[in-house]
């Protein structure tokens, strides 16, 4: 995973220099194709980094808290959509290391079946994000309670959302007395994609993560806000209370788009 993530980064690094010198040279159309060709290149950057979570150093930390909770204290803390891989890296640095990915498969599909039968009956459910197609986007996973706006994706939302998570994990940091060594190392391996964020492979500082990455965030956040306003005002429109917290089915999205 490392030669993969190394040839991505190399990759970013060639973009942002070849975005430079087409703005600079007024090549506005070949700029809009290498932004694109930059924003896939982080977004494959951010999944790939998601992936590498470390293997504890000692036995597993044992928590009292149902699989349900864990999951649901990790999204509390991140405060985004979330790829089951962070989740589990994020309960792992911060709370216990007991989760497992293949834990969380079926989560959501048992948190869809009870809504079903019985709708509203727990404080919150553990969603899906959704896709502007309306329909749930694989592998996330949200909190009922956000508003609609924050469970539903544009183009912008991986890019907002991973930055997103990078300043809450850098602020719990700035919370804890003695932080985690594994925290450290999981901000450190985000704040690698965030220009600014970190010199070389060195750990990262919490408030200069925080800068960088919200200084990234002001770029994107007013668009991505309208992209995701358009979609949650769709999925309000068109869809019951069930699809939209776990998605539509392609042939309800076709008809409610009728």
């Amino acid at each position: 995973m490392s030669d993969s993530l190394d040839a991505l980064e190399r990759r970013i690094a060639d973009l942002r220099a070849e975005v430079r010198r087409a703005v600079k040279a007024r090549e506005n159309s070949l700029a809009r194709s290498l932004r694109g060709d930059l924003r896939r290149a982080e977004q494959a950057w951010d999944a790939a980094v998601a992936s590498e979570v470390p293997a504890p150093p000692h036995e597993p930390e044992t928590s009292l808290l149902p699989i349900r909770e864990q999951v649901h204290q990790a999204l509390t803390l991140l405060g985004v959509p979330t790829p089951a891989k962070l989740i589990v890296a994020v309960n792992d640095a911060f709370f216990s290391r007991e989760l497992r990915g293949s834990q969380l498969t079926s989560l959501r599909r048992d948190e869809e079946r009870s809504f079903r039968g019985d709708p509203y009956a727990r404080p919150y459910y553990l969603c899906a994000a959704l896709t502007d197609r309306l329909s749930p986007a694989r592998g996330l996973l949200a909190d009922s309670t956000w508003p609609p706006e924050l469970r539903v994706l544009g183009p912008l939302s991986p890019r907002v959302d991973f930055l997103t998570s990078a300043v809450r994990v850098a602020e719990q940091l700035t919370r804890l007395a003695e932080p985690p060594p594994g925290a450290v190392r999981l901000l450190s391996r985000m704040a690698q994609n965030i220009p600014g964020a970190v010199e070389g492979f060195a750990p990262a500082d919490p408030a200069t993560a925080i800068r960088a990455a919200r200084a990234e965030l002001e770029v994107h956040l007013a668009a991505d806000s309208a992209q995701r306003a358009e979609v949650a005002a769709r999925a309000t429109r068109q869809l019951p209370d069930v699809e939209r917290l776990f998605g539509a089915t392609a042939m309800n999205t076709l008809r409610g788009a009728c």
